[in-house]
């Protein structure tokens, strides 16, 4: 999920990490802090009373290490031989992320994902109330999802003044995203999460989280593609026979060099597959300071 801002939500090397308005909490350390939220409520449910920082960031997907970084912004650092004390953590954490009030919530566009968003259990659990759905479609207007009625775009003004909304939902095409995005601004909204498969623009204080599922799909893509190329394996000996040849003036040159650098990939797959080191051979090229191999992107 990206931002609407530009800052990075993780800090480069060199770079102060980014802190939060008020308390002074990392941007990193805010995302993070729902997914201990999530386990930490599982161990709740089930009664559980303390947690150990290891256990705890287990649960979560971090290392404990951070864990306890993280925690240490909020005043929270357990207690030695005994661990966290879950329940109080709940507490903590829902307070930092601002889940003991009362957050209403519209959504705009009520095609397919805006009904599957509107009958989505988990917003009231969390602090969340659906105020209204919205649509600009008139023959949408009076049928309901979820038991809320879907209402005209002309009463979105009224409507985010009426329920104080904040917190805005863009679930609509992408030609009509931006434009819903300039209404609810408009009309007060400083927080909204876009399904849209757009970029929006919004003024500065205007806080902008973006889910994108084809995205989010394309890198668990390459993903797959990586692993099915690492199960296949390559013969350390063996040149592939068809690598695009590279267009250039040196004319037949050009596809040795492309059959070299195939081949270094190659040897490289093949040796760190099986945990050597790579060395150079003559005429290879320079690896960058990751020591992979520089890309050849197609044109």
């Amino acid at each position: 999920m990206a931002t609407g801002r530009s800052t990075p939500a993780t800090p480069s090397s060199g770079s102060a990490p980014r802190r939060t308005r008020g308390r002074g909490i990392p941007d990193a350390t805010v995302a993070r802090l729902p997914l201990y939220l999530r386990a930490l409520t599982a161990l709740s449910e089930r009664s559980v009373p303390t947690v150990s920082s290891e256990e705890l960031a287990a649960a979560a997907g971090v290392n404990s290490a951070k864990l306890r970084k993280d925690f240490s912004y909020l005043g929270s650092y357990g207690t030695r031989g005994v661990g966290y004390d879950v329940e109080y953590l709940v507490y903590q954490i829902s307070r930092e992320l601002g889940l003991t009030q009362d957050w209403p919530v519209v959504i705009v566009g009520i095609g397919n994902l805006g009904h599957a968003l509107a009958n989505y259990g988990g917003f009231a659990s969390r602090g969340f109330r659906v105020a209204a759905l919205l649509d600009a479609d008139p023959a949408l207007a009076g049928q309901t999802a979820a038991g809320l009625p879907v209402r005209h775009m002309d009463e979105l003004e009224e409507i985010i003044r009426a329920e104080h909304v904040s917190i805005g939902v863009i679930t609509t095409p992408p030609g009509a995203a931006q434009q819903v995005c300039d209404r609810l601004v408009a009309a007060g909204v400083t927080s909204i999460l876009n399904f849209a498969p757009t970029v929006l623009s919004v003024p500065e204080g205007v806080d902008v989280r973006k889910v994108d599922l084809s995205i989010e799909l394309q890198i668990l893509a390459f993903h797959e593609q990586r692993k099915s190329g690492e199960e296949a394996g390559f013969d350390e000996e063996r040149v592939p026979d068809g690598p695009p040849a590279v267009v250039s003036r040196a004319g037949a040159g050009a596809t040795g060099g492309a059959k070299a650098v195939a081949a270094a990939a190659a040897r490289a797959v093949s040796r760190r597959a099986r945990g050597k080191a790579v060395p150079p051979a003559a005429g290879e090229a320079e690896r960058g300071e990751d020591g992979e191999l520089p890309a050849v992107m197609p044109a």
